[in-house]
């Protein structure tokens, strides 16, 4: 089996480039909710030694002097971006694992050796030219390996974005993975790599030569495996399809502290309406829920943070019946007093809907059957114009309410507001006659 793998990279600020070009061979950070921490950086961010998860007031002060340009989390513009380069590479191979928002698996079983690389370069190629995204292609005969092979592939230019780790010569081999940190592998991350280290075994090579019986017994059956990927053994097969959750949770830090039931009440009722699309696009239906509402925790002052759940009366996907028993638990749990710094719900014992009784939400037939047209109306609406256009009116009519994050910085949804599309406009330099 040979495998690619597809990652955009830095991801984030690429979806930024694209509808921003003065924000090209600048220091780009993307800041985490409420603009804290840093989340993603440009390869000149990087340079300059930011450090990813760094907190943003760090940098703030000196930003301006460095030339850095910090933006707010534009997650709905980068959701759109992943879901178009997806479907550009699903071209290429008939079998996709989609792993995250930026990267995803290929199956190129049946593509010739000596046409695997020439088939990566026209993938990195296709997705520059259709969408302006960089990506780089790793390919191995596992996932570990290609996940490898990826990384290989950014950290050497000359390899032009694409790196086949079965075609490397012993000696290029080697001269990564002797090199290579242990902790950087896929499937160990630090934690663990720090424990390996004790055991002397700090890079990728040693981990590959290591017992894998003797690491399984040591960590669990994921080292194991990941030693025998390493090895060209393929212990982690592709996951082509669509998994149910087992629950869906929606859920938000405030952008200052909320005091008020009133706000509470709204943002509990947003929650849960994004919640139930979410529940609704997976086909299924939530028998349970839980809402939670906490105060800050590492401040000194009075702590608070009650969960309350609730066995819903049948098993639904409708919002309304959804966020009449979230505000209810929430008026049971809700105490005057504390600064909230946070919100949310989530959805529990998730079935398909169809395969519960009760699916038409315990009422009538012709009844049910509208609310479903209902729900599905809404979110058809919400698709075309925006997730904000159609809510309950329990959530709040006003544009900006003050328990919502804080996004400072937070550029255009350039490809999914009508309102908020780039406009190019063209001038002849040539004069007149």
């Amino acid at each position: 089996m040979t495998i690619a793998l597809i990652d955009g990279n830095n991801f984030y600020v690429a979806c930024e480039r694209v509808f921003q070009p003065k924000l090209r061979d600048r220091p780009i950070v993307i800041l985490s909710n409420n603009d804290g921490c840093i989340v993603s950086r440009s390869a000149e961010a990087k340079a300059m030694g930011i450090p990813m998860g760094a907190p943003w007031f760090q940098w703030k002060p000196q930003s301006a002097r460095l030339g850095i340009v910090a933006l707010s989390s534009n997650y709905t513009l980068y959701a759109d971006m992943s879901a178009r380069m997806m479907r550009i590479l699903k071209r290429f191979s008939p079998r996709q694992e989609v792993y995250s928002i930026d990267e995803c698996f290929l199956d190129l079983t049946g593509v010739t050796d000596d046409q695997q690389t020439a088939l990566a370069a026209t993938m990195r190629a296709t997705v520059a030219r259709e969408i302006g995204i960089p990506v780089c292609v790793g390919i191995a005969s596992t996932k570990t390996r290609a996940k490898l092979a990826n990384h290989i592939a950014k950290k050497t230019p000359e390899l032009q974005g694409v790196c086949h780790l079965d075609q490397l010569s012993v000696q290029q081999q080697a001269r990564h993975l002797e090199h290579w940190p242990v902790g950087d592998v896929w499937g160990v991350g630090r934690k663990i790599g720090e424990k390996l280290q004790t055991l002397g075994i700090a890079t990728v090579a040693q981990l590959r030569d290591a017992d894998p019986k003797r690491l399984r017994q040591r960590f669990s059956v994921q080292i194991e495996r990941t030693v025998r990927e390493l090895r060209g053994e393929l212990c982690i097969p592709l996951d082509t399809g669509h998994a149910p959750r087992d629950s869906i949770q929606s859920a938000r830090s405030f952008g200052q502290p909320v005091t008020a039931m009133e706000d509470l009440r709204a943002a509990i009722t947003l929650y849960t309406t994004r919640a139930a699309e979410k529940l609704r696009k997976d086909g299924s239906v939530a028998g349970a829920m839980e809402v939670f509402i906490g105060t800050y925790r590492h401040r000194d002052e009075p702590q608070y943070h009650p969960v309350h759940s609730v066995r819903l009366t049948v098993h639904t996907n409708d919002t309304l019946q959804m966020v009449h028993s979230a505000v209810s638990a929430l008026q049971t749990i809700y105490q005057p007093g504390y600064r909230y710094a946070k919100a949310g719900v989530r959805l529990m014992d998730l079935h398909q809907a169809g395969k519960r009784q009760g699916d038409f939400f315990g009422m009538p037939l012709e009844q049910g059957e509208r609310r479903s047209r209902l729900m599905q109306t809404l979110d058809t609406i919400n698709q075309r114009f925006g997730n904000s256009a159609c809510q309950p009116g329990i959530s709040g009519i006003r544009q900006s309410q003050p328990w919502q994050m804080q996004r400072g910085t937070l550029s255009p949804q350039f490809t999914t507001s009508w309102s908020e599309l780039p406009v190019v406009l063209a001038r002849s330099d040539s004069a007149e006659p």
